[in-house]
């Protein structure tokens, strides 16, 4: 069984520790930034030096032990079962087009959008202001 340590037992957590040692927080991804992307990820972080005046772990880029479980707590001593490591390449969504490159099967609601779009950039009044300039 892993174990955890909470936002509140960061201190514990920089105590216990061991240095050269895995240790795992959990992200929650906003769904309407990446549709695409699974709904939790996780992060891994090895804690490999200690600060200079506090003596605290911290990882090779200098991020603190105890600023980690704080923010980004609870930690894990054991990656999450049923989850994907935010390193690791997303799953694919489309697969590649045929051997011809301009042909592709578009269902309705493909083409309905395609349309919608194609009507906006049409109108200037609809379009996107891009770069600053105005219609």
């Amino acid at each position: 069984m892993s174990k955890q340590w909470s936002a509140g037992q960061a201190k514990k957590f920089a105590r216990e520790l061991k240095l050269g040692q895995s240790y795992y927080v959990v992200y929650d991804i906003a769904r309407n930034m990446a549709p695409y992307e699974d709904a939790q990820l996780y992060g891994e972080y090895v804690f490999t030096d200690r600060l200079p005046f506090t003596g605290s772990p911290c990882t090779e880029s200098g991020y603190s032990a105890v600023t980690l479980c704080q923010n980004r707590g609870p930690v894990f001593d054991a990656p999450p079962r049923g989850m994907r490591n935010i390193a690791d390449p997303s799953p694919q969504v489309a697969g590649p087009l045929g051997s011809n490159d301009y042909e592709g099967i578009l269902d309705e609601d493909e083409l309905r959008g395609l349309e919608k779009q194609s009507r906006q950039a049409s109108n200037p009044r609809t379009r996107r202001r891009l770069g600053g300039w105005r219609v």
